[in-house]
Formats: C-alpha cells, structure tokens, sequence
C-alpha cells in the first residue's frame, strides 16, 4: 500500500491518503483528536524517549491498536522485552496491518512502519529479534493503546 501527502483547497489540510482508502483525516483533524505527544509520534515521525512507556511491562493478554485510528496491529502473544525501552514483537497481527518503508533519517538506512489504516507512524523493525521471525518490532508506546482479552475493541476511526 502507498501512502501519499495530498492537500485540498484549504491551509493545513494535508491528508494522509492511501491509495485503497480515500477517507483519512486530515493532519488538522488528528492534531484537534489526538494529545500532543502522540500526535508528534504518529504524524511527525517523532521518537518517545526509552523506558518511557508503561506499555514496557504490559504483561496481560491483549490486543495492541493504533492509538490514532484503533486498528489492531499487534497482539500480546507476540510481545518480548527486547531490553530497548520501547515495547516490542516479533510479527504484527496481520501483514495487512502495517505498511513498510525504507527511512534514511540516520546513517544507514531503516524500515519504518506505519498503520496501514491511517498512516500513523508506529517505529522501526529491525532483524535482530528471537524465534520464530528473528524480527524486532520496536514500537513506539504512545502510538500503541492496549485492549485486554475480554474488553471489546474499539470501532476504527478514519
């Protein structure tokens, strides 16, 4: 899936638009929804400091959903201390979840992962993690919301 920055008419309007799903908001509109913090994360491409997320000792079984749009994106069974700070897994839920990108923000080149409903930036994954993928998933806590088993998950905003 392919992300693109379109802008209407109006100042500010920036959508984040995927090419299947034509009904994203607009930049504005998840500013006016979202706390600054996570706003910054998922739609500036921001990092949130180490340790810093109490989603770190989340031990519960559960769902982990965008904190934007609420798509599932991740599950408890695939969570492990990574020892990074930043909650992590070893797979999304689904490969529909997620859409990759290279990032050339540091020296060497990464892959960037965003919701593939909303296009909030999530983090990086990195090839360095355990069995059964040997990936890292390494989130970024305040771009994540748990849903524990039993709860009902929210209905998607988009």
């Amino acid at each position: 899936m392919i992300l693109r920055a379109v802008a209407d008419e109006r100042p500010d309007s920036t959508r984040l638009q995927n090419e299947d799903d034509m009904s994203s908001k607009t930049i504005e509109e998840w500013k006016r929804i979202l706390p600054r913090e996570r706003f910054d994360i998922l739609f500036r491409d921001k990092t949130e400091p180490a340790g810093s997320s109490p989603l770190n000792d989340e031990k519960r079984g559960g769902t982990y959903i965008c904190a934007a749009c609420y798509q599932p994106l991740f599950s408890s069974d695939d969570k492990f201390d990574s020892g990074t700070g930043w909650p992590s897994f070893t797979r999304p839920i689904s490969d529909e979840a997620i859409d990759t990108k290279k990032d050339f923000k540091l020296i060497w080149p990464r892959t960037e992962y965003h919701c593939s409903n909303c296009g909030g930036h999530q983090g990086h994954v990195f090839d360095d993690g355990p069995e059964p993928t040997g990936q890292r998933w390494c989130n970024n806590g305040l771009a994540l919301e748990f849903v524990a088993e039993g709860e009902e998950l929210p209905e998607l905003r988009a």
